[in-house]
């Protein structure tokens, strides 16, 4: 567990090659001793700060087009604020999906304990799917930093150590409540059936980008978990959602 731990935190790696005084454990709030000293409500605010001035520009301008200097500049900070939290935007950029992955995992925790392990699929799906955070601007920003890990191995890397974190939080939880004797052999271990669900979601949170119907999106996402999941035959019959058609007028 130590290299994903390195992983997930860029910091924890820093550290460890690093004097105790030095730089990486300020930024990591580590005191000399190598202790973790009580987080003050000032360094959270600050830290807040330059995580929703970044979310908001990468969101207006893209995320390679964002600098550091703008994100001080719209936070109302000095380039040593960013420092003393963050060692890059790809370091801030971590904090955010960190963040966003753990409310992600709580909400779906939640529904999945509320109606027990004995509820029906449907119900369930019906539960994580009302109480699903839908935020089209984050997965503008998401999609633009996939496209800049894909260029750089190194924070590939990071981000795919991330993205297996959400996994086997899902996986914990779905191999719970979901009988898998019904699937494909694939799809039968705890990891298979989360790359899955992962799968359905990201795709269909991607139709925000084109059309942003978030009722829409819900209902379409509702539809594709339950057929995965569900394999009773009281669903069979349910209408599948129609978008309208576009029509593009041209001259």
């Amino acid at each position: 567990m130590k290299g994903v731990e390195q992983a997930m935190n860029p910091v924890v790696g820093t550290a460890e090659r690093t004097p105790r005084s030095g730089p990486a454990e300020r930024r990591a709030g580590l005191r000399p001793d190598g202790t973790t000293p009580r987080v003050t409500k000032r360094r959270a605010e600050t830290r807040g700060r330059l995580m929703q001035a970044a979310t908001t520009l990468f969101a207006e301008r893209g995320f390679g087009q964002v600098s550091i200097e703008q994100i001080c500049e719209a936070a109302g900070y000095t380039r040593g604020a960013f420092y003393s939290n963050f060692d890059s935007v790809d370091e801030l950029f971590f904090a955010l999906y960190q963040e966003r992955a753990v409310v992600i995992a709580e909400q779906v925790a939640r529904s999945l304990a509320a109606g027990g392990p004995a509820g029906s699929i449907p119900a369930l799906v019906d539960r994580v799917v009302a109480a699903l955070m839908v935020d089209r601007q984050w997965i503008m920003i998401k999609t633009d930093f996939l496209l800049h890990a894909a260029r750089s191995r190194e924070v590939a890397a990071v981000l795919a150590a991330h993205h297996d974190e959400l996994r086997e939080a899902l996986a914990a939880h779905l191999s719970t409540v979901v009988d898998v004797d019904g699937l494909p052999p694939p799809l039968r271990t705890p990891d298979g059936l989360a790359r899955a669900v992962g799968t359905i979601h990201d795709g269909a949170m991607l139709q925000l980008l084109l059309d942003p119907d978030e009722a829409a999106l819900r209902r379409w996402l509702r539809v594709l978990l339950i057929a995965l999941l569900d394999h009773s035959a009281d669903h069979r019959e349910e209408p599948v959602p129609q978008r309208p058609a576009t029509v593009r007028r041209t001259g």
